[in-house]
């Protein structure tokens, strides 16, 4: 884990090097103030020597200015080496996120995910900045101080040194059990994300149900668990800082209990004293940093584990060491023995032996009651999961021996719950095509039915959708992903129930746009409404997790089967 995270450095060697040094400059011109008083007070005042007075006083005044030059470059160029580092540690988050397969989205919660991405990472980038800086501010003040100490006065520099062990072993021991408790924290701060993230997704569901007394119970009880990790964090941090400042005091306290007995018994100066309690000052603020250091180091170590955590999931799909770009001829399509199940267990198998054949060039469908593994089947074929047994076939190819960048192009999905980012019709239909001229989109959207309506609009292309496209209605989204997928034009189409929450006239809408879209692709199409699938080539009726029926639509409801009892079943509704 430490190489990893040294590994960030690594791209800002010179900006790590100018922190420390200035940090070492700004430590070393701290413990100069305390020698320059003890000259001031031991030979130059006694000796009456004015001109070394001035000298001292100027000296004194110069390392002011240097240390606040110190600290300017470490506080301003510090800072910017962690937000450096922050913005390489999210964009490798962020890139590994997309390369992970839907199987882990499905396990995981996407306010878990944006704590990471935001509070881990915030945490991280301090340890970072200040972790490394305070150590050797912390050091080299102590050694430094100490090394002078011990020269003007051995007995009380070790008098002094009392306390030292104590906190130590204190440390220690309680910095274990903050890192426990800090690593609850962020698990409870996800899992409140989590709920914020869901409860605003639904919102008009909460609202439409009247259901905001039953949110606020639910949301109530996830805050009570991460107040209840807090209050623990607190109880540990207070348990520890309360007895940490009271060492801290006794720094002073043992310092001046020395000095006094020793000035008593004429052992040393009484000079020597008051310039020990100046390096005491100088002493307590890095005691005070690896205090802070200590903490942050355990808020930050337990934050960076959990960075980890996403970065060395593997994804389920990934390229076999085989793998070659696909290479489509009529994009016939095969479907041999597949078996899948979400889990893994065969007890929750959701598709089992089946074989489809899928003539190139062709339009079929697939039906069946909800659950059946519609869905599931065409998500096979641009591997968005893989088959626990089985092949699926593109023109002869096996999809697992063919690359996933050259296969999902050649795929294009319309489906029933349509995704539009926030932002512009522009940049949602770049997605399809990232360097479309405007008239090819307009082309694309003429194609889908929606080009007069987008060319009404003030800003035309420009027209910003909102979160999830929700400043558009259901028919409008759905032609928008079709002009999407023209643009993108892909050779095998794969339309899933993209018209089963449409009015009638969005409906026929959107069925032209299909039909302009899907001629000279291999076309599979998912529906409820078997009005909808009555003229494909070929029809085939998924239940009890595999094929039962295929054949044209005449076919098969002379065959008074599974698809003549789904008929019958939506005629009568």
């Amino acid at each position: 884990m430490f190489k990893r995270f040294v590994a960030y450095y690594k791209p800002y060697r010179g900006l790590f090097t100018l922190d420390m040094v200035a940090a070492v400059v700004g430590s070393l011109l701290s413990i100069a103030f305390p020698v320059l008083t003890r000259q001031l007070l031991s030979a130059h005042i006694p000796n009456e020597n004015w001109t070394m007075i001035m000298f001292t006083l100027a000296m004194m005044l110069s390392v002011y200015v240097i240390q606040t030059f110190a600290n300017y470059i470490r506080i301003r160029w510090g800072h910017q080496l962690g937000v450096m580092m922050e913005g390489d540690m999210r964009q490798d988050l962020f890139s590994h996120l997309q390369r992970l397969s839907f199987g882990y989205f499905d396990r995981t919660k996407t306010g878990h995910l944006m704590s990471r991405i935001t509070n881990d990472l915030f945490m991280i980038t301090e340890i970072a900045h200040h972790g490394p800086e305070d150590l050797l501010i912390s050091v080299v003040v102590l050694v430094g101080a100490y090394a002078v100490m011990f020269t003007n006065s051995v007995q009380l520099a070790l008098i002094s040194m009392i306390p030292l062990p104590f906190m130590l072993a204190f440390g220690i021991h309680y910095g274990l059990k903050l890192r426990a408790n800090f690593r609850a924290v962020r698990r409870t701060v996800a899992d409140v994300n989590a709920a914020v993230e869901n409860s605003i997704q639904g919102v008009r569901e909460v609202q439409s149900y009247t259901s905001e007394n039953y949110e606020r119970q639910k949301f109530k009880q996830v805050t009570k668990v991460f107040q209840t990790a807090r209050s623990n964090q607190y109880k540990v941090m207070a348990r520890y800082e309360a007895t940490m400042m009271l060492f801290r005091e006794l720094y002073y306290f043992t310092t001046i209990a020395g000095g006094a007995l020793l000035i008593y018994n004429k052992v040393i100066p009484v000079y020597d004293l008051l310039v020990f309690v100046l390096y005491v000052g100088i002493v307590l603020p890095p005691i005070d940093r690896l205090i802070g250091f200590t903490e942050q180091l355990q808020q930050g170590m337990a934050a960076f584990e959990r960075f980890l955590e996403v970065m060395e999931v593997n994804s389920d799909i990934v390229d076999s060491s085989d793998a070659v770009p696909l290479k489509i001829a009529d994009g016939t399509i095969e479907f041999d023995d597949i078996q899948f199940s979400y889990d893994g267990s065969s007890d929750r198998q959701v598709l089992r032996n089946v074989n489809i054949t899928i003539k190139g060039g062709s339009t079929i469908a697939v039906v069946g009651e909800s659950g059946a593994g519609k869905t599931t089947l065409v998500s096979l074929i641009p591997r968005f999961y893989d088959p626990e047994k089985g092949r699926i076939l593109i023109d002869g190819q096996d999809v697992a021996h063919i690359t996933k960048s050259s296969l999902r192009q050649q795929v294009g999905f319309v489906q029933q719950n349509v995704f539009l980012f926030d932002g512009t019709i522009r940049e949602n239909l770049k997605y399809g095509k990232n360097d479309a001229s405007d008239s090819e989109m307009l082309d694309a959207l003429e194609k889908a039915n929606i080009g007069s309506f987008v060319r009404s609009l003030p800003d035309g292309l420009d027209t910003e959708v909102g979160e999830r496209g929700t400043r558009l209605s259901g028919g409008q989204k759905q032609r928008i992903s079709i002009a999407r997928v023209f643009l993108k034009d892909p050779k095998i189409l794969i339309f899933d129930e993209a018209t089963s929450s449409l009015d009638t006239e969005s409906e026929a809408q959107i069925q032209e746009a299909f039909i302009r879209l899907a001629q000279g692709r291999t076309a599979i199409v998912i529906a409820h409404r078997l009005t909808t699938v009555q003229d494909a080539d070929m029809i085939y009726v998924l239940a009890n997790q595999s094929v039962v029926e295929s054949g044209s639509h005449t076919q098969l409801l002379a065959k008074k089967g599974y698809y003549a009892k789904l008929h019958r079943n939506l005629e009568r509704t």
